[in-house]
């Protein structure tokens, strides 16, 4: 197979699991140019774009959670108030990352930064997978290309060093996590593991398919497969069983374009490897609480009918809705324009899609619905609204089946919709993204360091799963790291999972480096962290904005003494 045909734009990707009924049908399909398998259990697939709707139909209700979901960056003195400082500098126990791996899948890394490199000029990134690149695959993975340490340093070495490794982060959000997680002593400047190894990940951007089934604009450049992100997670693995190191993950990406249940493919992938000892997972929970991206109503049943209203200003391109109710309700949509015209009650029907096109308007409208979903059993029902023209539009539900009556509706994540665009009638909780919707890995919120009140944007609990979350919060307003450009600040739940990674490198040197608890994973780490967290005395615990409280590494080792 030519590696370069995985770039065409006439390819899609999706999984399946191993075993599946179907199994053989995909893989014997004439369209399918290749299979990659993750862990025994899942199967990602290439085929043509021609071919895919056929394949589709071999899977039939199981396609909407085999598709990849698209997901984006959730951003664009913190040791001290986390407790981190004070363990780097307490002499007993002398924790500094070394040993352990922090693992990020992100927009790539600048590596010629002195804040990843040791003092004898030798960089501390053990290896840099750049799927954007075609070429040099690592081996047994279909994409992308490989750089390793001795690269790296050799490309450090030179006075061309992009001649030798060609990757650039030009975005800078990848470097920037990585200085604060694990960046090297520089200046006044020290990151929360600053002794640990990094692996990069730089993820290519999702296919066009997806883009146009997803409506991301077209200027938006960061916009990542979940397919791409389980490659990800499974070459940082592989790699750290590869050098019988632990690891710890950083993902500071989310998504609103799923129904939001935690039973997604890459959310059940994360939380199989959840529970290995010697590997640890933080994620961000996002920074959508403002952003007026939620909607939620309680129907009663056989009651009036909700009416999702949605403000859309000039020139906001197309839109895309996600509407879920639970898995005992079914619900049909009916959409008005801003002018009136109606696309009347599309019956509900499982795998349909209806299509219109206005007459008084420009725009289009489809209506889908996907039901039962893999895992929560929902309806997940979508409405794109294609050049969507000025006004208020209106989805309105109407209840076939009610007998739980929730709806929640989601607008995409920020940045992938013309800021214009909102619902009249908001809620700020149930605004976690994807993947920390699920109950994999450690959920990180964000909150003002300097102030000690909550980061304004920081997504609220709970989610469609679970009733606590976030996890706990770290700092992630105006924190200090290194851009390519050099240092800066950056807000956002992502830094507060960066900062919360490096915590995690630590534990995971105390326990897995040091011989003190071997068994060290994702949920044993939540545990020490929320028991450790600072709390006030004026808040509840758990709570949806704060979670479990403020990270607090040193607390949570003297706690760990009174065990």
């Amino acid at each position: 197979m030519n590696e370069d045909a995985l770039y065409s734009p006439d390819v899609v990707d999706f999984t399946i699991r191993t075993g599946s009924y179907y199994e053989s049908y995909v893989l014997n399909h004439p369209g399918l140019i290749t299979s990659y398998r993750v862990d025994d259990t899942y199967l990602i697939c290439y085929t043509t774009l021609a071919a895919f709707g056929e394949i589709a139909g071999f899977i039939g209700v199981d396609a909407r959670n085999s598709i990849p979901n698209i997901v984006g960056l959730t951003d664009q003195q913190s040791l001290e108030t986390a407790g981190i400082t004070q363990v780097q500098q307490q002499p007993y126990l002398n924790l500094n990352g070394q040993g352990v791996l922090l693992g990020f899948l992100d927009t790539g890394i600048d590596y010629t930064q002195p804040v990843f490199r040791y003092e004898d000029g030798t960089s501390k990134i053990i290896y840099l997978y750049d799927q954007t690149q075609p070429g040099a695959p690592p081996a047994g993975f279909p994409i992308g290309t490989e750089y390793t340490n001795d690269q790296i340093n050799a490309a450090l070495a030179s006075d061309t060093p992009y001649d030798i490794v060609p990757q650039r982060d030009t975005v800078g959000h990848g470097t920037f996590l990585a200085s604060i997680a694990a960046g090297r002593p520089v200046d006044d400047f020290i990151g929360a593991a600053p002794d640990s190894d990094i692996i990069m990940v730089k993820l290519r951007k999702a296919y066009p398919f997806y883009l146009e089934q997803y409506c991301v604009p077209p200027d938006q450049e960061n916009a990542f497969a979940s397919t791409d992100l389980m490659l990800g997670v499974q070459y940082i693995l592989k790699r750290a069983r590869e050098l019988n190191r632990p690891v710890v993950l950083c993902l500071g990406l989310g998504s609103n374009y799923d129904s939001h249940d935690g039973y997604s493919i890459f959310e059940e992938y994360l939380f199989d490897i959840s529970n290995i000892p010697g590997v640890c997972s933080c994620v961000s929970v996002g920074n959508e609480s403002q952003s007026r991206h939620h909607f939620s109503y309680k129907m009663e049943a056989l009651g009036t009918p909700a009416n999702i209203d949605i403000r859309v200003g000039e020139n906001a391109g197309d839109i895309y809705v996600a509407v879920a109710n639970r898995v005992s309700d079914r619900v049909s949509l009916s959409v008005r324009s801003p002018s009136g015209e109606l696309v009347n009650r599309v019956p509900s029907k499982a795998g349909y899609t209806f299509e219109a096109s206005l007459v008084l308007e420009r725009s289009r409208v489809t209506v889908s619905y996907y039901f039962p979903l893999e895992g929560s059993g929902d309806q997940l029902s979508i409405v794109r609204i294609l050049d969507a023209t000025p006004g208020v539009w209106t989805i309105t539900v109407y209840g076939d089946i009610i007998i739980d009556g929730r709806i929640n509706a989601w607008l995409p994540l920020t940045g992938f919709i013309s800021p214009s665009v909102e619902f009249l009638t908001y809620d700020p909780y149930t605004t976690i993204t994807y993947p920390a919707t699920s109950l994999s890995s450690i959920r990180c919120g964000a909150y003002n360091g300097f102030r000690d009140s909550l980061f304004p944007r920081s997504s609220w609990g709970p989610t469609r799963l679970s009733a606590y979350v976030p996890d706990l919060v770290a700092p992630g307003y105006q924190v200090g790291g290194y851009y390519p450009t050099g240092y800066g600040t950056m807000d956002g739940t992502s830094v507060a999972a960066a900062i919360t990674a490096g915590a995690c490198a630590l534990l995971m040197q105390w326990g897995i480096v040091e011989g003190n608890d071997l068994g060290l994973s994702t949920p044993a780490i939540r545990a020490y962290l929320v028991r450790g967290c600072t709390r006030s005395d004026v808040i509840q615990y758990p709570n949806l904005q704060w979670g479990y409280g403020v990270l607090n590494l040193m607390q949570t080792f003297v706690y760990m003494r009174e065990i």
